[in-house]
């Protein structure tokens, strides 16, 4: 699958600057909200832009590294999560009720039958990606798959009105190919990418950074060390991770707001920036959680993130958090009175 992203036009960022300058505040005052405000404008290319049904995607998948045991919880929890989200009981379901978003919940490679599930949509590419550390995680007719599921969903939210999504993953064990992506795709030392993930201890994450460093080397022998963004991809991804990258992917060609979580999905946006740099106009980037990388990976985006909470549940939750602050932006352009018609003298 091909996306057709194009930059934001930029014609109207002086008319946008200057309404948000002739707000009745001090120049700059609201700070972060002002370029908030800016990037949504030019995103739905208007003076008075809105938030429109807002939907969370949340993507399941298992992960064929998690035998080689880098993660401290079992991969039965994949399933086990996914039917408790069905059943409106995650961290993920409160914030979605709590902003108002619509939630779908999507499995496209857990290890387990969930098709009897009427609030999970079967995707199922297959139960679990293969082991990275022996070969692929997926063929690329499987990665081309996961592409287009997270695409149609986009799609889908874009077809009921949606303007803005926001994304997350459940999958046990998808910190280990997210620091590798990190390594890979932006040049950093893999020993700088790999952290604790659900809760290892030191020897754990040792272990963990030993295992990768091992499925990196064989990668690099494999592809002769010159692998592109979409070999890497395909070759550490999850399902969830790539349907995650199309969905982000077509919700930028739809021109929708795309809000970013934490360390997982980080590292998704870098995948889907590497095959479309313009796609990163289109995201915003919800908050900097706890894991290792984290913080190193929003930089390598240059990204802002808009919250600093400690979380590192995943799920998307901090960007569901981080809502309320974009919503804030588009209040004050939309709803802020300007020096001429509240009748104050603009001292600027």
């Amino acid at each position: 699958m091909t996306f057709d992203i194009k930059k934001p036009g930029e014609g109207m960022k002086e008319a946008i600057q200057d309404k948000i300058d002739n707000l009745n505040k001090p120049k700059g005052s609201l700070g972060r909200l002002e370029s908030l405000a800016m990037q949504v404008c030019l995103i739905q290319q208007t003076l008075t832009p809105k938030l429109a049904h807002p939907c969370h995607l949340l993507f399941g998948g298992d992960h064929g590294i998690e035998r080689e045991g880098v993660s401290v919880s079992p991969r039965e929890v994949t399933w086990q999560q996914m039917l408790n989200f069905a059943n409106g009981g995650g961290g993920v379901n409160m914030f979605c009720r709590q902003h108002g978003f619509k939630l779908r919940i999507i499995d496209v490679g857990v290890d387990y039958d969930l098709s009897a599930c009427p609030g999970i949509i079967d995707r199922k590419i297959a139960r679990g990606t293969e082991n990275f550390l022996y070969g692929p995680a997926m063929t690329a007719a499987q990665y081309a798959k996961a592409l287009d599921v997270g695409a149609e969903m986009a799609c889908l939210c874009r077809a009921e009105g949606c303007n803005v999504v926001c994304i997350g993953e459940m999958g046990i064990a998808n910190t280990s190919p997210s620091s590798v992506w990190m390594s890979l795709l932006g040049g950093v030392p893999l020993s700088e990418c790999v952290g604790a993930g659900a809760g290892l201890d030191a020897p754990g994450v040792n272990r963990k950074l030993d295992i990768l460093t091992k499925a990196v080397a064989k990668f690099k022998a494999d592809t002769g060390d010159c692998g592109s963004p979409e070999t890497v991809i395909r070759y550490f991804g999850g399902f969830e991770m790539v349907a995650a990258v199309g969905a982000m992917l077509k919700a930028a060609e739809l021109k929708m707001a795309v809000l970013v979580d934490g360390f997982i999905m980080t590292a998704c946006a870098l995948a889907a920036t590497r095959l479309a740099p313009c796609a990163k106009d289109y995201m915003i980037f919800g908050h900097v959680g706890d894991e290792n990388g984290h913080r190193r990976l929003l930089d390598l985006l240059g990204a802002k993130p808009l919250l600093n909470l400690g979380l590192r549940l995943g799920e998307g939750t901090g960007a569901l958090c981080s809502y309320p602050i974009v919503d804030s932006a588009v209040r004050m352009i939309n709803e802020m009175n300007d020096f001429q018609h509240a009748h104050i003298t603009k001292y600027f």
